[in-house]
């Protein structure tokens, strides 16, 4: 299997390549069948390369040389071993599912081509990201899905705040990037390497006790910070929501803003030795898993509500790595992966049979006419809202055990956080699909079910998120834990410098209750407000009570953001446009040119052509020259 590996990235960019350069030959059918067609045999790739690891373990494949210089080498090759393996099956899996939905979300668009190639593209990248088995290759893939988030989030670009939404995904991705480009450096100058096999194996060593891994870890981590909307790098990630459904649901459910945890999941030595790095990790984690679900209390967008659920899941993921559970961060991710996907999908599929509606205000009634729509997106709110058996209560029952474990305040803020997710994700549930269709009577009359291309995709990811979970249930609970047998020998490094503390089995089951608990009392008070009382959110800011005004405008993030650094920094610009640019370089420049013209403008008036004139100038040239010769003797 290991000499197909290059296959598995290799053919999604044959997609980008032949749907980019046939955008406007190709038939429609032909471009989402072979956009398609190309990630579901990467999938069956990485099926194979899964099952290879389970048996034999992992292994490299080194495609070529890349440079070196001194005793520095780097190849471009690629690691496959437990963590790659299952991001590989994440992002061709999910990636297929919303390749084939896009075929029927993007049918009408005039740049159908054009969207299916980048979608090829970012898969390309995404996969050079997790693949990479260093820090160089990683950065590429790394780089090449900012870019491409850059292309789809401002995909139809004509609309300007499109455009300025993807402009700002770009620019704050770019400042996490620079802390991540100098942790690179900061890591090749200690370690004399850039392979993960190399600097992992050296890190735990006493002869490496003298490197700085809290500056590194620090570095990474704002990289993190950046590409996965964690305080204060998040504003971008609800503004993505411009880019078409698909889009959110590809890049900011399952797989770009979790290239950050995938990160710090692959470099967990280096964090576990950085212990201050940890607490911070596991603090803005915290926090922004508050703030995201706060603000997604009162939102009425629902794709805005999708959003800020994404910033707040992505806490929960930083929270686990900075307490230290890294196999409960990352199976947050695979579970995640699917219910994001579809709920993100889900939403699509209501906003399509809606006519591009995306306020909920103006929805409701929809339970009877989008029943597929419907019960997957029931699935996916119960799944996320962390209620047994599916797949969410499992992974975000392990973070709160492990939270439980390093700080008591910590565990009770991340079991009210996970309440307000119930809440706000069943308030979406009850004003989209139960009371009376609140739209336009146009809407009304055209509403539909979407088309299989959409609905099945919604089916097995909602299949997903029912069984998802279960490859990760707890001794408690009577299971083995499969996942965390899978992934212990990327993680055991880390264990062996860590004495985890053991809970009873009756204490894990008194913090399961209680998060359980807690999500269905929330899901109760949904119920009674949005549903038996059939409230709806109201549209005048007078109306609101300070504390909903205030999380419905963000907590005014953005506008702080914009008065504090955009404004000052324009402000600056326009000075050294106007006084450091214009009047100084460009003062000195052209009145050097201006200096010299005007001089030769009063040369010039010497050259009079008269041969009397020049006669008389000789003369005075030479009584000036006798004149100075008698002076110096």
């Amino acid at each position: 299997m290991d000499k197909y590996i290059w296959l598995i990235p290799l053919l999604p960019l044959a997609g980008f390549i032949i749907n980019g350069l046939g955008r406007n030959t190709l038939p429609k059918a032909v471009i989402g069948f072979l956009g398609s067609f190309l990630v579901l045999i990467s999938f069956g790739i990485s099926v194979g390369a899964f099952f290879q690891v389970k048996s034999t373990g992992p292994f490299n494949v080194n495609l070529f040389d890349w440079f070196s210089f001194g005793n520095f080498k780097v190849s471009f090759a690629f690691l496959i071993d437990q963590l790659s393996a299952i991001m590989l099956l994440i992002i061709t899996g999910v990636g297929f599912l919303i390749h084939m939905y896009s075929a029927g979300y993007m049918k009408e668009d005039a740049g159908y081509g054009k969207f299916f190639a980048y979608l090829n593209l970012f898969v390309f990248f995404m996969l050079l990201l997790v693949m990479g088995s260093n820090y160089l290759v990683m950065f590429i893939g790394w780089e090449g899905v900012g870019l491409c988030s850059y292309l789809l989030i401002g995909f139809w670009y004509t609309n300007p705040d499109y455009a300025d939404a993807a402009k700002k995904a770009f620019i704050m991705n770019r400042i996490g990037d620079l802390g991540f480009i100098i942790a690179i450096f900061l890591i090749i100058l200690y370690f004399g390497s850039a392979s993960f096999g190399d600097i992992f194996t050296k890190a735990g060593t006493k002869d490496y006790a003298g490197v700085n891994f809290t500056l590194i870890t620090m570095l990474l981590f704002v990289g993190a910070v950046g590409k996965s909307a964690q305080i204060p790098l998040f504003t971008w990630l609800p503004d993505a929501m411009a880019g078409p459904t698909p889009v959110s649901a590809l890049i900011h459910a399952a797989t770009m803003v979790t290239a950050g945890v995938y990160m710090i999941a692959r470099s967990n030595i280096l964090f576990t030795l950085a212990p201050i790095t940890q607490h911070t990790i596991a603090v803005i984690g915290l926090a922004t898993a508050v703030l995201g679900a706060l603000i997604a209390l009162t939102q009425t967008d629902i794709k805005k509500v999708l959003a800020y659920s994404t910033v707040s899941q992505l806490g929960y993921m930083f929270l686990g790595l900075g307490v230290g559970a890294y196999t409960g961060a990352f199976f947050h991710v695979l579970t995640h992966a699917f219910f994001k996907a579809l709920l993100f999908l889900g939403a699509g599929s209501v906003i399509h049979a809606v006519s591009g509606e995306q306020d909920m205000r103006k929805m409701g009634g929809l339970k009877g006419k989008l029943p597929i729509t419907f019960i997957t997106m029931l699935i996916g709110t119960i799944a996320i809202s962390g209620i047994p058996p599916f797949a969410g209560f499992f992974s975000k029952d392990e973070i709160l055990a492990h939270t439980f474990t390093h700080s008591t305040t910590m565990y009770v803020i991340g079991v009210i956080t996970a309440m307000f997710t119930s809440f706000y994700m069943f308030r979406m549930l009850y004003l989209t699909f139960y009371g009376k269709f609140r739209g336009t009577h146009e809407q009304e009359h055209h509403l539909h079910e979407s088309p299989p291309t959409m609905t099945l995709p919604l089916i097995v990811l909602a299949i997903l998120s029912v069984v998802g979970g279960f490859v990760g249930v707890p001794e408690s609970l009577g299971g083995h834990h499969e996942l965390g047998q899978f992934l212990a020998p990327v993680f055991k490094s880390s264990a062996a410098l860590v004495s985890e503390v053991e809970l009873s089995k009756q204490t894990e089951w008194t913090l399961m209750a209680l998060s359980v608990a807690g999500a269905l009392v929330a899901l109760g008070y949904a119920y009674v407000k949005y549903n038996k009382n059939g409230e709806v959110p109201v549209a005048d800011d007078a109306e609101r009570p300070a504390l909903v005004d205030l999380s419905y405008h963000k907590f005014y993030i953005d506008e702080l953001y914009d008065t504090v650094i955009r404004k000052p920094l324009d402000a600056l610009s326009v000075f050294f446009y106007k006084v450091v640019d214009r009047l100084g370089i460009d003062g000195i420049v052209n009145g050097l040119g201006k200096g010299a013209l005007e001089t030769s403008k009063g040369l010039r008036l010497l050259q009079t052509g008269n041969v009397g004139f020049y006669i008389f100038m000789m003369v005075v040239g030479i009584i000036s020259i006798l004149m100075y010769l008698v002076i110096k003797v």
